[in-house]
Order: structure tokens, then sequence, then C-alpha cells
């Protein structure tokens, strides 16, 4: 029977105290739950994170998604030249810079957000499942705090 993660941290307890560590496994492990739920939406985790954002409230241009995704801007425009291949997303020209241009969602990508929405809650569920809602709560709580902490 193959190691789990719990067995081989075990086996490796070096870095069972290391909070990167842990981290990036479980952002791997998100991930890849993640990517299996969202296939029957014809998105993945990179793609779904730019059509959300392209059905926010406010209007997002290219530079603020890579800004807010960590992405390269080249890798901005390969995502958003696939999901507007799809028709889930188009560029506009925006009204404050003309030099720039604002991603927004269409009536389809908006109907697959909320698809694919729900499957990215399932898949959190099925992650989580180890721990409680009050536990979950603060584990999103403290990343959200990590990630929003100005680092100077």
């Amino acid at each position: 029977m193959p190691d789990t993660l719990g067995s081989a941290l075990v086996r490796f307890s070096v870095l069972a105290d290391d909070i990167n560590f842990l981290a990036v496994k479980v952002a791997a492990e998100g991930t890849r739950i993640a990517n299996r739920r969202l296939a029957e939406h014809g998105l993945r985790v990179r793609s779904y994170a730019v059509l959300a954002l392209a059905n926010g409230e406010r209007p997002v241009t290219q530079r603020d998604l890579s800004e807010v995704l960590s992405l390269d801007p080249s890798q901005i425009v390969a995502l958003v030249d696939d999901l507007e291949r799809d028709g889930l997303v188009r560029r506009e020209v925006d009204a404050s810079d003309r030099r720039s241009r604002v991603v927004r969602s269409t009536d389809d990508g908006r109907t697959r957000f909320v698809a694919a929405r729900a499957a990215i809650a399932a898949a959190e569920a099925a992650q989580l499942a180890a721990l409680d809602t009050t536990e979950r709560d603060t584990l999103r709580s403290l990343l959200a705090r990590i990630v929003t902490h100005d680092q100077g």
C-alpha cells in the first residue's frame, strides 16, 4: 500500500513542522482535487480564477489579473485567450485608460462560473474533510491574513 502524506511525514519528520512545505503540499493537493472537479466544466484552477475575477463587481484588467494571481502577463494573455475563444470572457477597452483592456465575463461565462464555483466548493469540502466548520473558518481567516499582510 502506498504511503499517505501523513505516514510519509512521520518517516521524514524534519518536514512535518515546516509550514512552507506543508502549505505547498496542501496547495498541490487542493489544485489536483479542484482540477479534477473543474474538468467537467472545461476549466482548470488558473482559468477558473480568471473567470471568477472577470465575474467580480469591479472591472479587472489583464494587469490586475497578473498581480492578483501572481502570474506572468504572458500566462494571463494565454488564459484570457482560451477563455475568450470559449466565449466565456471578452476584452474591452478600459474607459479609464484606453491603453488597457478590461476582461469581462459573458453571459455564458457567468453561467459556467456559477457551476464551476459549486465544483470548487465541493473540492474544498473534500480536501478539508478532516476539519470541522470552526477549524475551516479559522484556516481561511489565517490564510487571508497572511496573504493580505504587507510584507514591507
